[in-house]
């Protein structure tokens, strides 16, 4: 898995970013499992690039809801 572009994160519409931190996260689940159940994960880096493309898909989602609301006091 490789690390996901913000360009190509803000590129997703909402539904398809919801779509790609659920299946990032699922990822990530399962990574963990293994590693709490004593097995070696076959990439040792995947988990940190799982947390990572979910952070930035956060992000994203974040910037969107902040420019979708309205600014106090403007019209």
């Amino acid at each position: 898995m490789s690390l996901l572009r913000m360009k190509e994160l803000r590129g997703l519409s909402d539904e398809d970013l919801a779509r790609k931190i659920a299946d990032i996260e699922n990822d990530l689940l399962r990574e963990r499992g293994i590693a709490a159940m004593g097995g070696a994960p076959p990439s040792p880096g995947r988990m940190r690039a799982l947390r990572t493309n979910v952070a930035r898909a956060l992000t994203v989602r974040s910037e969107r809801a902040l420019t979708d609301r309205p600014t106090p006091g403007r019209p």
